[in-house]
């Protein structure tokens, strides 16, 4: 009996521990499913994490393109070709096209990135102008606001509080100047209903400056990094025309260089790209999230949206100003057409304040065109359009030059390594030819020979024999003639330019690369005795 109890608590356990193995899993499974939601949220953890993963991706391009270059490297170094032994040159037709063509899809792609970089500063300029403009909107309607309060309440309140001490003893008058007083008291509480635009003011003046100061490194930046493909290029062409190695291992590294910044820039911009297009999706619920501690969500859609059927939320205040404004003007002709003939010191207070009734009454009509939407509202969508479709398209612009660019490099890395080994080969060519090679292009390194002191030159025997032409051989026979030998015969054949010689290079194996027809005719013309008498100044 204990047994069977002592079974069934362990499968008991066992299904215990099912079913909490499975709520794991199911958890897991939920947690790993879970998307990222595509609202611009910027403050949360998860949004950034997101952003930071496509970032991301240029590192793992630039892990791609550095693990191509090593197997590369290792198969080039390992599993070279023999170069034929009859081939002096090898073939280096496809390394010649391959440069060429990276080359030509390095300038595309700095051709695209101008643009792209242009486009870009052009939309953040345009933000930038319309968020100053904006922003020196906002100024003008405080300033105004600020004005037409101080007016208000310190002005019109000395010049009635004077009044009501020259109007004591007339209750009509004073009766006239409580109503007076009363619209004041409606004018200060309309604008101050007003809403507090000072934060408003601060904020967009600090995203213009760090927005503009940060567009105008990412110019420098990017700029310096396009001329700096371009020099790569141009360094390429030389290099390999040159055929300095000095020059391509300092091209390798700004290449190294050029592509650790390319792929880094590809990261950047896609994240830039995601961020900005996800705010642009839905900017007036962002905007409205975020201005809801300072402004109603009333007056926040009457400028996002700036819709006929919108009310003005302004509209009521600004009318009831403008009526107080008119009572007073009303009551201060009355008073001035009634009571400085029975109260002269009165007047100077009543023009004084029909001045402040005519300013304040100005700066209300200006403040009611400032604070209509229309205005605002078309900064707000220039700003829109110069992010959302200038700067998003230069954005992708980049972005597809910082991935032509980084595949070009690897390309023209694979083309600098090839280029080392076939100069290397060359080299070891050249240790392997004769040095008593005429046509050895390194003839002219070949040490002093000391035979070569005494032997004069053809032309020089001219001051012992005279000219070449006072040399009188007698008439020729068949028989007596020497037979040229075959290399003279052929001396024309070798070079495009002749290159005459002083000295024939008789009794050697190997034909001189030229012979002048002057010299060729003199020695076919010299007889077996002369040939005798000189013939060992003439031998090398």
């Amino acid at each position: 009996m204990v047994l069977h109890e002592n079974l069934f608590c362990t499968a008991k356990k066992q299904s215990c521990c099912l079913k909490l193995m499975k709520t794991q899993q199911a958890q897991v499974s939920s947690r790993c499913n879970k998307t990222v939601d595509s609202t611009f949220k910027p403050e949360e953890a998860s949004y950034q994490q997101s952003l930071i993963i496509l970032a991301c991706v240029g590192a793992v391009g630039l892990g791609v393109s550095l693990l191509v270059l090593a197997v590369y490297l290792v198969c080039l170094c390992c599993c070279r070709r023999d170069i034929d032994e009859d081939t002096k040159r090898p073939d280096t037709c496809c390394v010649t096209w391959v440069a060429v063509i990276t080359g030509l899809i390095i300038c595309s792609a700095v051709g695209v990135g101008f643009y792209g970089n242009s486009e870009t500063n052009d939309g953040v300029y345009q933000m930038n102008y319309s968020l100053y403009n904006a922003n020196r909107t906002l100024g003008n309607i405080n300033n105004l606001v600020a004005g037409s309060l101080g007016n208000v309440e310190t002005g019109l309140k000395q010049h009635l509080e004077r009044l009501d001490e020259i109007f004591s003893t007339r209750p009509d008058y004073l009766q006239a100047l409580r109503f007076m007083q009363l619209m004041v008291n409606n004018v200060i509480r309309e604008l101050t209903v007003l809403p507090d635009i000072n934060k408003t003011n601060f904020d967009l003046t600090a995203i213009a400056d760090q927005t503009a100061f940060i567009e105008y490194y990412r110019w420098l930046i990017y700029l310096l990094l396009l001329i700096l493909d371009l020099v790569i290029c141009l360094a390429m062409c030389l290099g390999m025309a040159k055929h300095s190695q000095y020059l391509l291992i300092t091209i390798m590294g700004f290449v190294i260089l050029s592509l650790i910044l390319s792929w880094a820039s590809l990261g950047v911009d896609t994240a830039t790209a995601v961020g900005i297009s996800d705010f642009c999706v839905s900017p007036d619920k962002f905007i409205v999230n975020h201005t809801k501690d300072f402004l109603s969500a009333d007056v926040a859609h009457y400028y996002l949206f700036c819709s006929p059927n919108l009310p003005n939320p302004f509209q009521q205040s600004l009318t009831t100003c403008q009526r107080s404004l008119t009572t007073m003007q009303i009551q201060i002709q009355g008073l001035l057409q009634f009571s400085v003939r029975v109260f002269p010191t009165a007047e100077r207070d009543l023009l004084g304040i029909q001045r402040l009734l005519n300013s304040t009454e100005f700066s209300l009509h200006k403040l009611t065109a400032l604070l209509d939407c229309r205005g605002l509202h078309k900064d707000y969508l220039d700003a829109l359009m110069g992010v959302c479709y200038d700067g998003v398209e230069g954005l992708l612009y980049l972005s597809l030059f910082s991935l032509l660019a980084a595949c070009a490099l690897s390309a023209m890395l694979c083309v600098i390594f090839r280029v080392w080994t076939l100069m290397g080969s060359r080299e070891k060519e050249y240790d392997d030819i004769d040095e008593e090679d005429p046509f050895n292009p390194q003839a002219h390194r070949i040490s002093y020979n000391p035979r070569r002191s005494n032997t004069h030159s053809f032309c020089s025997y001219t001051t012992s024999l005279g000219s070449q032409a006072s040399l009188h051989p007698p008439p020729q026979s068949t028989s007596s003639v020497t037979s040229p030998p075959e290399y003279m015969n052929q001396s024309m054949l070798f070079g495009g330019t002749p290159r005459y010689e002083n000295v024939p290079l008789i009794g050697r194996g190997s034909p001189p690369p030229s012979y002048s027809p002057s010299m060729r005719a003199t020695y076919l013309s010299m007889t077996d005795a002369q040939i005798r008498h000189f013939g060992t100044d003439f031998q090398v």
